[in-house]
């Protein structure tokens, strides 16, 4: 029997990006109450609904017949039909099909709402230790150098955190791009979150990408990078090193800005020690 709760419409329901457990039981309760859910891949999203139980027809919708299964979609809602909406992993339409869906159903007046879930980028901003405040998401980096560098080019000023997915195969060639456009920052490389051999390597870029060379790395990887050197002037750091240091000590102020523009101790603590002997003359 369908929940009062789950009306015609379109679902995009988030699911486990590793763990199967990380599935909510709003998702789970909308999934039973769908009677179509469109997948990326059927045999994936099969499993996961074999696991739980869930016997419903599943579809596929990926980026070469969206356009189509969109209106497909748009009818059977307006038959009266729930429709739930599942990538792979994680939250559909981020870096996965669903954009032009969604698009077609809002301009048809069609209900979408979202059952939020297991996202990869965020999980990989909480365990990176890299600021958190502002944030950027580049999603699939071009597979080639030169296309690489192009593409980060434009955010070398930004003082903020980048995120980016990557191959394992191309993660050190990567790296030594995000060392060339943004010079000696700090990096997280965080593989197979969720997952059993979850691991999150933190440090300077080069440091990282030897890393990687030396031992590479298997699974689904997602890189995050601490807002460039050359984002934080001098100015900006005195700044904020002169506001934290006149609310906390020097070692807490350190390690406040620290986390807020990503440069190492060894360029923070020394600017620190001579404001406050300044400000002491």
């Amino acid at each position: 029997m369908r929940s009062a709760q789950v009306k015609a419409g379109i679902y995009l329901v988030a699911t486990p990006i590793g763990n199967l457990g990380d599935i909510t039981l709003r998702a789970l309760e909308t999934l039973k109450a769908c009677d179509l859910i469109y997948c990326e891949d059927t045999r994936v999203s099969g499993k996961l609904l074999n696991h739980y139980g869930i016997k419903k027809p599943l579809r596929s919708l990926h980026d070469h017949n969206e356009e189509d299964k969109a209106r497909e979609v748009i009818a059977a809602v307006t038959a009266g039909q729930v429709v739930g909406v599942i990538s792979d992993a994680g939250m559909p339409l981020i870096s996965d099909p669903g954009y032009k869906l969604v698009q077609a159903a809002v301009h048809a007046a069609i209900p979408v709402t979202s059952v939020p879930g297991a996202n990869s980028v965020l999980t990989a901003v909480q365990l990176s230790a890299l600021p958190s405040e502002r944030f950027l998401f580049l999603g699939f980096l071009p597979s080639k150098s030169k296309a690489r560098r192009e593409a980060l080019s434009p955010f070398s000023h930004m003082g903020v955190t980048l995120i980016y997915f990557e191959s394992a195969q191309r993660l050190a060639d990567s790296l030594d791009d995000v060392a060339n456009v943004f010079g000696e920052c700090q990096v997280a490389v965080c593989r197979e979150l969720t997952k059993f051999y979850e691991e999150i390597l933190r440090g300077s870029v080069t440091d990282i990408m030897e890393r990687v060379r030396l031992h590479p790395v298997k699974g689904e990887v997602v890189v995050v990078v601490a807002p460039p050197l050359n984002a934080a002037g001098v100015h900006d750091v005195d700044a904020l090193l002169t506001r934290a240091l006149s609310q906390h000590s020097l070692r807490d102020a350190v390690d406040q800005v620290m986390a807020q523009t990503g440069l190492p101790r060894k360029e923070i603590y020394p600017r620190a020690l001579e404001l406050k002997n300044e400000d002491k003359t």
